[in-house]
């Protein structure tokens, strides 16, 4: 069996899946702030000195950390309006990633949070720091460096996640290779060029990671 590569068909449909490239790194970017922010604060509340408030966090992590990501994106995006809240798929899809890997992003930030020595804690509050004081100021900077690794990690699995916006109809990169298969009735160019595309991105972004990490620990003195 040969492979019949059409390189007139490539040069026609690589602008079409370039287009739809920007947007599944806008998605990718947009879920993974979401991520950041969320998945901070959720690490941060299970570090209350309110029991209710941190049983309440832990089970909604193991919740979401047990349930598949295209549960929650079809939740967000069909459950959620028979409560009222009714939201396009790129919003429906940009929440329930930033959702989804806020909730192993709290893992990570956790672990981070206990490898600080706690003699820096003890040091905050002999010198009569205020909590928010010392997160930001003492905690927070020193736990980052650790936690780098597992969050580049993360960001490469929401960008190879994305495709699974395409079940609602968020035209990212997976989605438009599979319209241009249906139509065309040919799908090796288009899920080649994916695969390329996904590679190019990928491998530079954890090179990237590499180097943020090795310079932030430079900045820290460790």
């Amino acid at each position: 069996m040969t492979l019949n590569w059409r390189w007139d068909f490539t040069w026609e449909i690589l602008p079409k899946l370039l287009w739809a490239t920007l947007n599944t790194l806008i998605a990718a970017g947009l879920g993974y702030a979401v991520a950041l922010l969320a998945g901070l604060l959720l690490a941060l509340a299970q570090r209350t000195t309110w029991p209710l408030l941190t049983f309440a966090v832990r089970e909604f992590v193991e919740f979401i950390r047990s349930t598949p990501l295209v549960l929650q994106i079809f939740f967000v995006f069909y459950v959620a309006p028979q409560f009222g809240i009714v939201l396009s798929p790129w919003t429906s899809g940009i929440i329930a990633i930033g959702l989804h890997y806020s909730a192993y992003l709290s893992e990570v930030y956790r672990g981070g949070l206990d490898s600080v020595a706690r003699g820096q804690w003890e040091a905050c509050r002999a010198l009569n720091m205020s909590p928010r004081v010392t997160y930001v100021r003492i905690i927070i900077p020193q736990a980052l460096a650790p936690a780098v690794p597992g969050l580049g990690n993360y960001l490469v699995g929401i960008l190879k996640d994305t495709p699974m916006l395409s079940v609602i109809g968020v035209m990212e990169l997976m989605h438009t290779a599979n319209a241009i298969g249906s139509e065309n009735y040919s799908y090796l160019e288009p899920y080649t060029l994916v695969g390329l595309i996904f590679l190019l991105i990928s491998l530079p972004t954890a090179g990237l990671l590499r180097l943020f990490e090795r310079r932030l620990r430079l900045g820290l003195g460790l």
